[in-house]
């Protein structure tokens, strides 16, 4: 019995038109078929089509014909190539089949056309043997690495009842002084590394022992000695303190001798697991500081002497005059001269000081006994003080205190604000809390006619443009907008994907929408089983709000069967896939199902490869697991057949028993698991009926119960953990 699934995929696109008097964002006029990358100089940003597509990134981005390149070398020998729209596929000319026994392939799985042979159909020897073509007929030998079972070679399968069995070597044993490394496995050809234990050295033999074709671990024959460093090398003008240990992570601190100094990145030397101490870094020269320093408008005092100790003096120059600082440079012990904060300054008064509020009256001279005259300026009077500055012996103009005050008396008060500064001529303003500035000047200042030009700030209470955040059907984003005003605010939304289990991997988008709705959605295309950060941003208030959603991985299509009813212990069934399919489906698991009056079944767990869990319950289990890859467009399975499929054990089935058999399809990519199934067989014995189990709201998670009737499918639902 056959039954077709159909997915409506519904994508809503949202125009991007930047409103009126707004800057158009690259980004928003990108085609669908486009990325917004950076520029490689950093100028901004560019649309490039995605891979699969050419064109210039914004008015078009058509589909690249992959096949233009010559079909031998994009999908390989003896093949046609077909353009889809995005990518391509490949088929075989006449003559020759896919190795998959698919219609169609894409080669990036090593699938290749190869020449018909009798043998090419996987499986027909069983796990671990190796086929060989005769005419008419097939016989099977076992591989390196596997025995007879059950019979001698060369066997047939269904009339010997003959099958390979893996060589197993179990668990390595251990070694004396040695730490297990790692092991490949305990197959033949496993490979077991052992390292020396810590506070040992590998001294000679090999590290390495591996599962031979007679079941048993051959090696390792490496001796390992407890390491001894010794005693630490003597450096030349040092001396070295140390415990007079010598095992592994001792270490040695070197220290120059008096009158030397290190110029080595170090000093420290460590004994090393390899039985060696680890080179010294240091390095001990003796303190030669070379020429002193040269300090402007300065002359020295000097013997030429630059050893350990020696001094220098500076004096100041004719002509400048000593403002301070110390005047004595040293040798010290890292042979680098001490240096001096001596400061000489020319006798020159320089520019004047300034004053708030005031002007000068000045010839330009700085020369000892020059004057300068100041007067306020307009808008300001003198009050009092002094309004005379003289140019000293020593090199400084005089103080004066001369005070100008503002004619334009008390500041004026603007509401919902307070001053932040002012200095009588200039008020700052800021609003208080709980409001924010939204339009006008923040500063009020005293005019030359003695009133104030006011400040015309605006302080509006503060309310969060954007809030009630959320993330609908793992694409809609949803949120409500405040504004201040009933203007058109402009959203800037951008989200990074990423995943756990994909370092490499990174998604980055963006959109733009201008709007008055209070009231907003939009919609991205948002990739499965993928970590995302989703970031909005109102412009014109220059708030961001952000959110988390992870997206899930998608459901694989039910298997199409072929439903029949038996009355024998080794039923033959039938599974059909279609040509032309590309589904996510990894593997196929085959359930066994004894038939005791209501049965339940959870087509959601297990969903494991792991061939130590076998058995879900005492009646249900897991009779084979088949690799997607070694299933063609039609596949028949013998159930009970007594071989092993996938590590899992076929096992025979039980005569006078009824069982249903179930085919369970499974998607799977890292930790992330769906699946779905359908009811393949019904082996006669006698007469049940697997009905509906009433189950709570909680327990009916992960877990659904549907009635199954002889000759119909079901599907199986689920709800991701």
């Amino acid at each position: 019995m056959e039954r077709n699934r159909a997915m409506i995929v519904v994508i809503l696109l949202i125009a991007e038109v930047p409103a009126k008097g707004h800057i158009l964002d690259v980004c928003a006029t990108c085609h669908s078929n486009a990325n917004c990358d950076d520029k490689s100089e950093g100028s901004g940003k560019v649309c490039n089509c995605k891979y699969g597509f050419v064109g210039n990134g914004r008015t078009f981005c058509q589909d690249k014909d992959e096949c233009q390149i010559d079909a031998n070398q994009i999908c390989g020998q003896h093949t046609t190539c077909q353009n889809t729209y995005g990518s391509y596929y490949c088929t075989c000319l006449a003559g020759y089949s896919p190795s998959n026994d698919m219609a169609v392939f894409i080669p990036n799985d090593g699938t290749h056309c190869q020449d018909n042979d009798e043998c090419r159909i996987a499986g027909s020897c069983g796990a671990g043997a190796q086929c060989r073509n005769l005419e008419g007929s097939f016989d099977c030998s076992c591989q390196l690495g596997y025995q007879v079972h059950n019979g001698v070679e060369p066997f047939h399968p269904p009339r010997d009842k003959a099958s390979c069995k893996v060589v197993d070597c179990g668990q390595p044993a251990s070694v004396e002084d040695t730490v297990l490394l790692s092991v490949t496995g305990t197959t033949y050809s496993s490979v077991a590394t052992f390292v020396c234990d810590e506070g040992f050295v590998w001294r000679s033999g090999d590290n390495s022992s591996v599962c031979g074709a007679d079941g048993l671990w051959k090696g390792p024959n490496m001796v390992c000695e407890e390491v001894d460093c010794g005693s630490p090398a003597a450096l030349p003008h040092s001396h070295v303190l140390w415990n007079k240990s010598s095992r592994m992570g001792t270490e040695v601190v070197y220290q120059c001798n008096s009158g030397y100094h290190n110029v080595g990145k170090g000093n420290v030397s460590i004994c090393t697991s390899a039985g060696q101490w680890e080179r010294p870094p240091v390095l001990c020269q003796e303190a030669m500081c070379g020429s002193p320093p040269v300090i402007e408008s300065t002359e020295q005092v000097w013997d030429s002497h630059s050893t350990l100790g020696s001094t220098v003096l500076y004096v100041c120059k004719a002509g400048f005059y000593y403002k301070g600082g110390l005047n004595i440079s040293m040798c010290n012990e890292n042979a680098q001269w001490t240096p001096p904060t001596l400061l000489c300054q020319e006798v020159l008064c320089g520019d004047p000081p300034t004053l708030p509020h005031t002007g000068q009256v000045w010839n330009g001279s700085s020369s000892p006994g020059s004057t300068v005259t100041y007067y306020c300026k307009i808008g300001f009077y003198h009050r009092e003080g002094n309004n005379m500055s003289l140019c000293s012996i020593n090199g400084y103009w005089t103080k004066p205190n001369i005070s100008c005050k503002a004619k334009c008396g008390p500041i004026p008060l603007l509401a919902q604000t307070e001053v932040m500064w002012h200095n009588r001529s200039v008020v700052i303003y800021r609003c208080v809390d709980g409001y924010h500035s939204w339009r006008g000047s923040y500063a009020s200042v005293c005019g030359s006619s003695g009133v104030w030009l006011r400040a015309t700030l605006r302080c509006i209470e503060i309310k969060p443009p954007v809030n009630h955040l959320s993330v609908l059907n793992e694409k809609c984003l949803h949120w409500r907008a405040e504004k201040y005003e009933e203007d058109e605010e402009v959203y800037k939304v951008t989200y990074i994907g990423s995943r756990d289990y994909e370092r490499s991997f990174h998604d980055r988008g963006k959109r733009c929408l201008s709007s008055k709705a209070d009231q907003l959605e939009l919609c991205l295309n948002l990739l499965p089983v993928t970590n995302y950060s989703i970031s909005i941003s109102a412009l014109s208030s220059r708030f961001t709000a952000t959110i988390s959603t992870n997206t899930s991985l998608t459901v694989p299509p039910a298997p199409v069967v072929y439903y029949r009813e038996f009355e024998t212990p080794v039923p033959t069934l039938r599974l059909r896939r279609s040509p032309n399919t590309l589904d996510p489906i990894s593997l196929y698991q085959v359930f066994v199902l004894p038939v005791e009056e209501i049965m339940m079944f959870d087509c959601s767990s297990p969903v494991s490869s792991d061939i130590s869990i076998k058995i879900k319950s005492s009646t249900e289990y897991i009779t084979a697991q088949i690799d997607v890859g070694h299933v063609r467009t039609d596949m028949n399975f013998t159930v009970g057949d007594g071989l092993y499929y996938g590590g899992f054990f076929n096992a025979p089935l039980e005569n006078g028993r009824n069982y249903y058999i179930i085919l369970r399809a499974v998607s799977q990519w890292k930790s992330a698991l769906k699946s779905s199934c359908v009811l393949w067989a019904k082996v006669r014995g006698t007469s049940y009926v697997l009905r509906v189990s009433s189950l709570s709201a909680a327990a009916a998670i992960g877990l659904v119960v549907l009635v199954i009737l002889v000759g119909y499918s079901f599907n199986w639902f689920f709800k991701r953990t």
